[in-house]
């Protein structure tokens, strides 16, 4: 298609027009570029990634346990003649609880003893003749080169020798059963007067003076209110840092502090509760008195076993769908970070993974950075304690 004269001026014009509009820059997108590259960087708030030993704890619930504690059994047969004690008193090792009718075991014993001298007699008896056969012996062996002298006589003498000294081993042997049957009897009427095994308080009685008992009965019951011990369940991850001797914190009543010293762990757990029984040796005040068996006491153990851990401000982490991040700052910028956290102490977290001891993170204004964004901080204004995580209850006492 041709234009005319007329209309070929002004198209010319229309085409100038619309390039030089094309080539025109778009108003304010340069001043935002530009803006952009001179923006301030952002002042924020940082924080130290720090290793400190841990001091949070948990309480545990336990109580006190006698060390010796149970029933005190009969170790004969026979009637009771006499009670010498009453439920609470206090006996010490060696008291005399209770006696048994011991006439029948007493008049025993004295036939023993009695056989025992008879044994003994006859092991004398025995023994002067092996004497007597071997000096007549000797002299038949003196009459040799005497036509006096029978060699059959000397080999008889002999053989009487021989059957003495057997007769006085046989006397020696029903001697020594003579003894023992003694001993045993003596024994047993020693048993007659029942003996506290143990210091302790009588809790309970199980028999009454006239009842008939038998070897192993129980006549008493005793509980040690003087050696005492802690049993706890605790749950078994709490368990790393319980190793002997640890001493912990513990309060009985709530108000009166002592210290529990860790004895021993025992290796069963329970499949119910995850929990495994702790021994504990209670170090108590002077003077501290009236403490009963299975009294509760609240325990107050570590809340783990590290001795030290990494660890994090709560205020730098962030949850975005469903990740753990911060903002760890690198030069003059922040850059984002995935960690792996584990348990909370105090206001702060122990880190499992992604931060190392030094490095610092952004704690204020973390939530409208965007990564990469240059950043302006100062120093971190607190310098953290050796220890942290400490419990109210870290204080008393």
């Amino acid at each position: 298609m041709q234009l005319s004269n007329e209309i070929r001026p002004l198209f010319g014009a229309m085409v100038f027009s619309f390039a030089m509009l094309i080539a025109a820059p778009v108003p304010g997108s340069a001043q935002a570029q530009d803006k952009k590259t001179t923006e301030p960087p952002m002042q924020v708030g940082v924080d130290a990634i720090v290793h400190q030993t841990l001091k949070q704890t948990v309480p545990v619930i336990g109580r006190f346990i006698a060390r010796q504690a149970g029933e005190v059994a009969a170790l004969t047969s026979g009637p009771i003649k006499s009670m010498h004690v009453e439920v609470g008193d206090h006996v010490k090792a060696g008291d005399v609880i209770a006696e048994l009718v011991g006439d029948l075991l007493k008049w025993q014993f004295e036939l023993q003893k009695a056989e025992v001298r008879q044994q003994a007699a006859a092991v004398k008896t025995r023994s002067a003749r092996v004497k007597l056969r071997k000096q007549e012996m000797k002299r038949l062996e003196r009459l040799k080169k005497s036509a006096a002298f029978s060699q059959a006589r000397l080999e008889d003498k002999r053989q009487e020798v021989a059957v003495a000294e057997s007769e006085t081993a046989e006397a020696r042997a029903q001697l020594a059963r003579a003894k023992a049957n003694m001993k045993l009897t003596e024994t047993n009427l020693s048993y007659a007067r029942v003996l506290a095994p143990y210091s302790g308080v009588i809790s309970s009685r199980h028999i009454e003076v006239g009842a008939y008992v038998k070897i192993g009965d129980a006549l008493v019951s005793m509980i040690d209110d003087e050696h005492l011990e802690i049993e706890a369940e605790v749950p078994s991850n709490r368990i790393a840092g319980l190793t002997p001797p640890l001493r912990v914190k513990a309060f009985i009543n709530g108000t009166l502090p002592i210290t529990a010293i860790v004895r021993a762990v025992v290796p069963n757990e329970n499949p119910q509760t995850r929990t495994r029984t702790v021994r504990f040796v209670p170090d108590l005040p002077g003077g501290t008195k009236g403490i009963a068996n299975n009294q509760s006491v609240t325990l107050h153990l570590p809340a783990n076993g590290l001795a030290g851990a990494v660890s994090v401000h709560k205020d730098a982490i962030l949850s975005r769908k469903g990740k753990t991040l911060v903002y760890v700052v690198k030069g003059d910028k922040a850059e984002i970070r995935p960690v792996q956290l584990g348990e909370a102490v105090g206001s702060r977290f122990i880190v499992k993974g992604g931060l190392v001891p030094g490095e610092l993170v952004v704690v204020r204004g973390n939530e409208r950075l965007f990564p990469g964004q240059p950043i302006r901080y100062a120093a971190p204004e607190k310098t953290h304690d050796k220890t942290w995580g400490k419990t109210p209850n870290d204080t008393k006492g």
